[in-house]
């Protein structure tokens, strides 16, 4: 988006912006430079990442959770299953109550390699935090949250318009 020189206000949120979306692109080279050494096409680096997300928030992922997530039939959740825990990334584990349900976690393996290949990217963000307060960190914190939250508003809204040809996203 283009900012005057002479707005301030306007070069910041612009800065801010290419920040971001050089993060992503560098975030996104990095899982892929993971996938492509283990094997994991994109679909199983997105499978992985939404199980260790619920594994962190305490509320393990289920398949049909996890075929909401990435958009995908139960067959193909059912083949991805099966492939990412053959491969040793992931396990099933029945729900105690009820026997039927099924949640997948992070294997020892997957996550031995994922703690590997990420632990030195883990140690630098460490350094970087330790450069702000704990106060800059909860801004920090408020904003990406936010715009994490209107990330996913969008992506859910694209595909909500996918579904129906006749709809568009809203702006």
């Amino acid at each position: 988006m283009y900012r005057r020189r002479d707005d301030p206000r306007g070069r910041m949120v612009a800065d801010i912006t290419n920040d971001l979306r050089r993060y992503s692109v560098d975030a996104q080279h990095i899982g892929h430079a993971f996938a492509n050494l283990h094997g994991l096409n994109p679909t199983d680096l997105h499978a992985l990442i939404a199980v260790m997300d619920a594994e962190l928030l305490g509320d393990p992922i289920t398949p049909g959770r996890l075929g909401e997530q990435l958009n995908l039939s139960s067959g193909s959740v059912t083949a991805l299953v099966d492939r990412l825990e053959r491969a040793g990334h992931i396990r099933r584990d029945r729900d105690t109550a009820d026997r039927r349900k099924v949640f997948l976690h992070y294997a020892d393996q997957g996550a031995a390699l994922a703690m590997s290949f990420f632990g030195p990217l883990g140690r630098r963000t460490d350094e970087v935090m330790a450069r702000f307060t704990d106060d800059e960190l909860a801004v920090v914190h408020r904003f990406l949250a936010t715009m994490v939250a209107s990330m996913r508003e969008h992506r859910d809204a694209m595909r909500a318009a996918r579904a129906e040809p006749s709809r568009r996203p809203a702006d």
